[in-house]
Order: C-alpha cells, then sequence, then structure tokens
C-alpha cells in the first residue's frame, strides 16, 4: 500500500537515498530542503520550521504516514545545534498532528555514532531544556575556546537522549507512534566528501569513527533501515537509537549494555 512520507534533507546525502528508495516503491515523498525540493525552508530559522509545517500541511493534505528527519549539519559553529536540534525537534513536533490524522504513523530521526563521543555537556543540557538561546551560547562559547568539533557530536547526543525521553510519552507512545532515531557512522555524502578526500582529515575521522564491518557506507546503505522504521511491520520498536556504523559504537564502547 502506497503511503504519504516527509522527508528533510531530501536534496542530498541520507535523505535524498531515502527518497529515492521510497519514490521507487511507489510510495509518495515530500522532500524538504534549502533549495531543490518539493519545500524549501531552512530549519535554523522559526521562520523556516513554521514554513516547512505550513507548507507540509498544504501538500499532504492535513495527513502523513511517515517522517524522517535527516536534515543535518557538521560545521563547527552554532548553526549545527539550531539544525540537527531545533530544526529536528520543530520537524517531528510540528508534524505530529498531521502523523495523527495517518495511517500507521511512524517518525525517524538522523542521529550519529557521535552522540557517544565525549560532549560539551552545557550544550546538551540547554537543548534538552528547550533552551536554544542558551545551546547556541554554548555552542559558540565552545568554538571560541578551539573546542567546535565537539559542536557535531553534543548535537547528537542532545537528539539521542531526546528521543528516548519523547518517544515514550502520551503524544508519541501513547497515540501509537513509533518514534526512533539512527545512528549512522561514516557515510560518504558531500558532507564529509571534503574530510574523507583529505588523508590527514581522514585519519582522523577513522581514528574517532572505527568501522570494521566494511568501512565507511554510502547513503543507498543506510535508506533500507528509515525504511523500515517507518514502516507498517515496525510495531515495537520506539525509543531507540539504532546504530548503522560498521561496528564503531562496539570497538568505542566495548561490551557494555545499555
Amino acid at each position: 500500500m502506497s503511503r504519504t512520507y516527509l522527508v528533510t534533507g531530501a536534496a542530498s546525502g541520507i535523505g535524498k537515498a531515502t527518497r529515492d528508495r521510497l519514490q521507487g516503491a511507489g510510495h509518495r515523498v515530500i522532500g524538504a530542503d534549502l533549495k531543490g525540493s518539493d519545500i524549501a525552508a531552512d530549519l535554523s530559522t522559526s521562520e523556516g520550521r513554521a514554513q516547512l509545517v505550513e507548507r507540509a500541511t498544504e501538500l499532504s493534505g492535513g495527513r502523513l504516514d511517515a517522517v524522517i528527519a535527516c536534515a543535518g549539519l557538521s560545521l563547527f559553529d552554532p548553526l549545527t545545534v539550531k539544525v540537527n536540534c531545533f530544526g529536528a525537534f520543530a520537524t517531528l513536533e510540528g508534524l505530529r498532528p498531521l502523523l495523527a490524522a495517518g495511517n500507521d504513523p511512524r517518525a525517524v530521526v538522523v542521529a550519529s555514532v557521535a552522540s557517544v563521543h565525549p560532549a560539551d555537556q552545557a550544550i546538551v543540557e540547554a537543548v534538552l531544556a528547550g533552551d536554544e538561546d542558551a545551546a547556541v551560547r554554548a555552542a559558540q562559547a565552545a568554538a571560541d575556546r578551539g573546542a567546535g568539533g565537539v559542536i557535531y557530536g553534543s548535537s547528537k547526543q542532545a537528539v539521542a537522549r531526546w528521543v528516548r525521553r519523547t518517544a515514550i510519552t502520551d503524544e508519541w507512545a501513547g497515540a501509537g507512534i513509533p518514534l526512533n532515531a539512527i545512528a549512522p557512522g561514516t557515510i560518504v555524502t558531500p558532507m564529509t566528501r571534503p574530510l574523507l578526500d583529505d588523508p590527514q582529515s581522514r585519519a582522523v575521522v577513522d581514528a574517532s569513527v572505527p568501522m570494521p564491518l566494511h568501512g565507511h557506507a554510502r547513503p543507498e546503505q543506510v535508506a533500507p533501515l528509515l525504511d523500515w522504521l517507518t514502516t507498517p511491520e515496525n510495531t515495537h520498536v520506539t525509543g531507540q537509537v539504532v546504530f548503522i556504523d560498521g561496528g564503531a559504537d562496539a570497538v568505542l564502547r566495548g561490551d557494555g549494555a545499555w
């Protein structure tokens, strides 16, 4: 049965691969990105977030069967927190009423294996408190002291924790809507290609995200997981951070269980 999806970050990387897979299976996909998609919206701004919800409501006729939030940045800049966290949360929360009107509704957001890296807890706690201004200040402080590299992992740790908290609430689990995150390892996308093309940067990436199973992945290898998590067949997986990282999490954290 054909379903209606909304995918953010749909113009490139994991979002594009997921959009293409779903469309190839006969589903309707409403794509959103800065440009090159059905909806042009800047998720770093409140105006762009509102525009996403407004246009998605118009284009979908007021109902969605699944939302896949792929839009993200890896800049050493507070903009990363604004998009990766508050943009993603606004997408999921803003479109939840449309999911509630859909059939077998499902939602997934893209986190990262970087969520297990050491994080700036000032950033994480500000995000979880819903204080965007404080999160931006904390991220800027990290950048100012030369620790901008921690911003991305901190944003993704906050996403993972937000999903764990939010998925079990009345608005999500209580309404029959599974909400999950995936945690990819190093994926070869336009965002990561400049790092991977430079031997020194690639060595740093591989040291921080060791992937013993098949190495770096392509977006097309991640899309099937997003696909399954948003199918009606997924009846009980919720509040999970599903690692698709070639074993990086197991290398980094060992055999400790949650």
